[in-house]
């Protein structure tokens, strides 16, 4: 055992003198697999980091939301059908919800207007999202002037920022009290944008929504399993955006695997017909090239995987966050907290390192098994 120990030491000495011999190529073939490294686990870290994210922030979603269908679009709906839902067996309580959306000209963005039922606000009070507040350099105790539907100014005041711990559902937020928000968007008393649903037993859910639609024919109930989905779907899909993006990045590096899977070049053909001839068995020489693979392809590896983790969730993903936090305009601001699947670096691993350690060995092995006099000579 301690002379096999040995044995790999010597190899391990001589492979890295190899590598050093051919510093340039090889520093070349570094970066290149550390930045597609970089790039493919940035993109599967943030992607899953945001999904844990809005998983614990949406925790607290109605367990159904009730809308009410208009010619196969959401329409106000009729806020007595609170009254009529809860009447079903198992629910605990149903509340009419006030929300809406306000297109402000000065920052070319949507807002979300919502009336607060936890956090009750005196009429001309609101309180804004850390994005609004961010973009338009409006604070606690400012004043803001929004247009009403018939044209008339209302101006409120800013009482609070919201935490900045939920921007990633509150950057364009602004809640205010039901006064102020059915003044500004003329909704009248007798109707509100949605009902939400509390039911007692998780296992009715779907029961209590078939229960909904039967009394309530023209109205749509979302469960709370399908929103969470619905969040998870659109999150992958704007990861595969920015996959696609690198695909080309990820094709020119398998191109490169297999270029070198297809052959050596006369140096280290020459190199191996030297080492055949001073003795050196063929498993010695698949054993030199399957630590210089393991190397490069480790070192590149780690090295990749550490910039994607400072690039994630120290400096909040310059590269590409815009693009997956889907905002267009008031991009939330926050660091997300580190959620990494074993299974994915698993799969980073088996995608980068396993494919490029057997094309260094594969091309060896063909080399090693012939004649050191044909191949030097040659």
């Amino acid at each position: 055992m301690k002379r096999w120990i040995n044995k790999q030491k010597n190899i391990i000495d001589f492979t890295l003198s190899s590598l050093l011999r051919r510093k340039g190529k090889n520093t070349a073939l570094f970066f290149i697999y550390m930045v597609i490294v970089f790039l493919l686990s940035s993109v599967m870290f943030y992607t899953h980091a945001l999904k844990q994210e809005a998983k614990i922030i949406l925790q607290s979603t109605p367990d159904i939301v009730v809308q009410r269908n208009v010619a196969g679009r959401h329409d106000l709906i009729p806020a007595r059908y609170a009254e009529e839902i809860r009447k079903i067996r198992g629910v605990s309580a149903a509340t009419p919800r006030l929300w809406g959306y306000y297109y402000d000209p000065q920052s070319r963005a949507n807002f979300t207007l919502m009336v607060s039922e936890s956090k009750p606000l005196a009429s001309g009070d609101i309180m804004i999202g850390s994005g609004i507040s961010r973009t338009l350099k409006v604070f606690q105790g400012d004043m803001m002037t929004f247009r009403t539907f018939a044209g008339d100014l209302l101006t409120l005041q800013v009482a609070n920022i919201l935490s900045s711990e939920s921007e990633l559902v509150s950057s364009d937020l602004i809640l205010l009290s039901e006064e102020d928000f059915r003044y500004l968007t003329g909704m009248a008393k007798e109707h509100a944008t949605d009902v939400v649903v509390r039911v007692r037993n998780p296992k009715e859910f779907k029961t209590v929504a078939g229960k909904i639609v039967n009394l309530l024919p023209d109205s749509r109930p979302i469960l709370k399993d399908e929103i969470l989905r619905t969040y998870d779907a659109v999150f992958d899909w704007r990861s595969g955006m920015v996959a696609l993006v690198i695909f080309i990045s990820v094709l020119a590096f398998i191109i490169f695997s297999w270029d070198k899977a297809s052959g050596l070049s006369a140096e280290e053909r020459m190199e191996i017909g030297i080492l055949k001839a001073i003795g050196w068995e063929t498993a010695d020489v698949i054993n030199m090239k399957f630590w210089e693979g393991t190397a490069i392809s480790l070192t590149s590896f780690l090295s990749g995987l550490v910039l994607a983790y400072v690039h994630i969730f120290s400096a909040s993903a310059p590269l590409f966050a815009q693009v997956l936090k889907g905002w267009s305009i008031l991009y939330p601001s926050f660091r997300l907290t580190p959620f990494i699947n074993p299974y994915q670096i698993a799969t980073l691993f088996f995608l980068t390192v396993v494919p490029y350690t057997v094309a260094t060995i594969v091309p060896s092995w063909r080399a090693a098994t012939v004649d050191p006099d044909l191949i030097m000579r040659s």
